[in-house]
């Protein structure tokens, strides 16, 4: 589980698997569905750094500066990080020979593990019972089916 920013991770992670359900391969290559899923990310970590910026600024009337984007991409840059996950099992799927609609589903599966895994890090962490680790399991589960539901309706 990433120390720094997990929900940053997290978010990344669901952000990118929403994504590639939507297309679901639809692109005519490889390279454009990549590409598309990567520059989606650079979208939402730069707009999350910017809203967040912009909350502080707003809040704490605070002057605009290069130095404070930087420490807002910095500081969420965790987001990239967790694009990282789905996006990985495509290249892996592209370098591999796979066909980009299973490529794309094993990016999905893929996410959808990554969440259930960080839900039972989470609870072993704490400690928690296996009545609790079954609950943040299906938590994490809910989140992924939600996920596959979104590809399964639009496609």
């Amino acid at each position: 589980m990433p120390a720094e920013n997990p929900a940053r991770v997290v978010y990344g992670i669901i952000a990118i698997a929403a994504l590639l359900a939507a297309e679901s391969g639809l692109h005519e290559t490889y390279l454009d569905t990549i590409a598309s899923a990567a520059i989606a990310a650079a979208l939402f970590w730069f707009a999350h750094a910017y809203a967040e910026l912009l909350a502080r600024r707003l809040q704490l009337e605070e002057h605009f500066s290069v130095g404070a984007i930087w420490r807002a991409l910095a500081h969420e840059s965790a987001i990239l990080r967790g694009a990282m996950v789905p996006l990985a099992a495509l290249v892996v799927g592209w370098i591999v020979g796979a066909q980009q609609q299973t490529a794309v589903t094993a990016a999905l599966w893929t996410a959808v593990a990554s969440l259930i895994l960080f839900e039972l890090v989470a609870g072993l962490r704490v400690h928690a019972s296996a009545r609790e680790l079954v609950l943040e399991g299906c938590a994490g589960a809910a989140m992924g089916v939600a996920i596959i539901a979104l590809k399964i309706v639009l496609h």
